[in-house]
This record gives structure tokens, C-alpha cells and sequence, in this order.
């Protein structure tokens, strides 16, 4: 396993903290040189958005799949339209933002399930999976995981390889960050609890694929994990990246130093503090590696 640590200043994780606050009273501007064009009907049914970066490749040359986060539970439209077009620029490929169904209207495995669908919908359009990567972010990057477990399960072809930020990977709140961290991050144990209850409803969060971590990680696709040291969630993604190594995966652990939950999120911003640049350029470094060693 690859661990990197990401060194930051009191200063950067200040303004890291002023820019997330910025974005929920004052949304991020898409640029005007954004393609969006609706997915269905071309999707299996699931509906979402083709978002493009210009001079990117066509759709069959590759495609990244964006899930966004927000607990199961929640979306916000235009905020993941921008960050699937800073991933469509660091991907070098146009972005699928699915619009997966939401807990607690629809909870688990409903939102697997849509994840599942709009990849294999990919496969049937003959995107090769070798062209295909997966991103995602918070709740986006536990589906992102829980799907690669469903894909490897029923035999399909795996894709390229897959990005998660700050995955939720145990369900069953075990991590000793949620503790360790509490009072340094945005979220806590209680938020942490209901987000499990309204996305489970019932089911075992000792499972998987439901929590990725108790699932047989022999034989995924090479990993980038990325997560802030002071997230409650610090240790899902250490416990996770830990698993996949120790069952013989390729596996990178970056470790963002003072940063909290959501500081993927500053890469919204029009000019992108200092460490949304550097997660960006790590995230597009790299995918860049696995496209050349293939």
C-alpha cells in the first residue's frame, strides 16, 4: 500500500474551512465552456448527465463515471455539474453524473442498484471497461466501492480503475477516527448514524456490499483513496486501503493533512485554493500512470 501524506499550513486549512463555507451561501459559477448533455436515454434507464471539458476524447475513446455524495440522501445539481467538469479536465474523458435514486424514499441496495445499471449500460454502448474509471465522493465513493464488489461478483469486466474521496466503507460505525476526530470535522457519530439508518432501512451493515470493507477485495481494480486527516472518517479509508492491500490490490492512500470532510469541494471554486489544485493534479497523475502501464 502506497500512504501519502499531503502537508498543508494552519493557513490552507483555514481557507479551506472560508471557501466551503463560501459555496453553500454563494454556488459555484459552471464554465461557460461546459458541454451538458442528458444521458437518457442511453443509460439503462437511469437517468443523469454527460458533462465535458473541452478537447476532451469521445464517449467509445473513454468515460469516467462521477457519483456525488450527500449521505444517500441528498443532491445538489449544479454543484456536481461543476465538479464533474473540473473531473471531466482531469480525467482527460467526458463525465457520466448518474442521478442515482435517493434514501430514505429509496434505500439500499436502490442506488447500488442505478450505479450497477448505468455502468453495465456503458458496456453495452462497447465503452471498453479497460477505458471506463470510476469517481466518486463521500457517499458517491462507498457506492463506487459497493458497485466494483456487485460487478466482481457477477463476473463483468471491471473497469480501469476507480478514485473514491472519503469513502464510508464500514456501516457498522467502527472506525476509531469517529471518535478520535470528533469535534474537528464537519460531521459526527449522529450524522454518521442516520445517514446508516435512512440508507440501510434493515439492512446488515456488516455486509457487503453495503460496507465495502467486509467484502473479499481480492482482485479489484487499482484504488486511489483520498481523505483529510481530521475526518471522522479517516479511518474507513485507512481500514479499507489496508484490506485491499493485505488481499494483494494496488492501492494509494493520500492522506491530506488538517483537512475535513467535503474539501474535495473547494475544487469548485472559480480559482481553486492551493490544495484543490494539488488533489486535482494527484487525481490526474494518477489516472495518467494506469493509462500507461496498461
Amino acid at each position: 500500500m502506497n500512504v501519502t501524506h499531503i502537508p498543508t499550513t494552519p493557513d490552507d486549512s483555514a481557507a479551506a474551512l472560508a471557501e466551503l463555507r463560501t459555496l453553500q451561501s454563494r454556488p459555484p459559477v459552471l464554465p461557460a465552456d461546459a458541454d451538458l448533455t442528458p444521458a437518457l436515454p442511453h443509460t439503462g434507464g437511469i437517468p443523469g448527465e454527460w458533462v465535458t471539458a473541452p478537447r476532451q476524447t469521445a464517449i467509445e475513446a473513454g468515460v469516467t463515471i462521477y457519483v456525488h455524495g450527500g449521505g444517500f440522501e441528498y443532491k445538489n445539481p449544479h454543484l456536481e455539474q461543476v465538479m464533474a467538469y473540473r473531473l471531466s479536465r482531469a480525467t482527460g474523458r467526458p463525465v457520466l453524473a448518474v442521478d442515482y435514486r435517493l434514501a430514505p424514499a429509496h434505500p439500499y441496495p436502490a442506488a447500488l442498484d442505478d450505479m450497477v445499471a448505468a455502468y453495465r449500460s456503458l458496456l453495452d454502448q462497447d465503452v471498453p471497461a479497460s477505458r471506463i474509471i470510476l469517481a466518486g465522493e463521500s457517499a458517491g465513493g462507498t457506492l463506487l466501492l459497493s458497485a466494483l464488489l456487485v460487478l466482481k461478483q457477477a463476473g463483468d469486466p471491471l473497469p480501469a480503475a476507480a478514485v473514491a474521496i472519503s469513502p464510508q466503507t464500514d456501516l457498522t460505525l467502527s472506525s476509531p477516527s469517529i471518535d478520535a476526530n470528533d469535534g474537528q470535522d464537519f460531521v459526527n457519530r449522529a450524522v454518521l448514524d442516520h445517514v446508516r439508518t435512512q440508507y440501510l432501512a434493515g439492512a446488515q451493515p456488516d455486509r457487503a456490499p453495503q460496507s465495502p470493507l467486509h467484502g473479499e477485495l481480492g482482485g479489484l481494480p487499482p484504488l486511489l483513496l483520498a481523505v483529510g486527516s481530521k475526518e471522522v472518517m479517516l479511518d474507513d479509508a485507512r481500514r479499507f486501503a489496508e484490506a485491499v492491500s493485505a488481499a494483494g490490490g494496488n492501492v494509494c492512500l493520500d492522506i491530506y493533512d488538517g483537512m475535513p470532510h467535503a474539501f474535495h469541494a473547494t475544487v469548485l471554486s472559480a480559482t481553486p485554493l492551493p490544495i484543490a489544485t494539488i488533489l486535482l493534479h494527484r487525481i490526474a497523475e494518477w489516472i495518467g500512470r494506469q493509462d500507461r502501464s496498461r
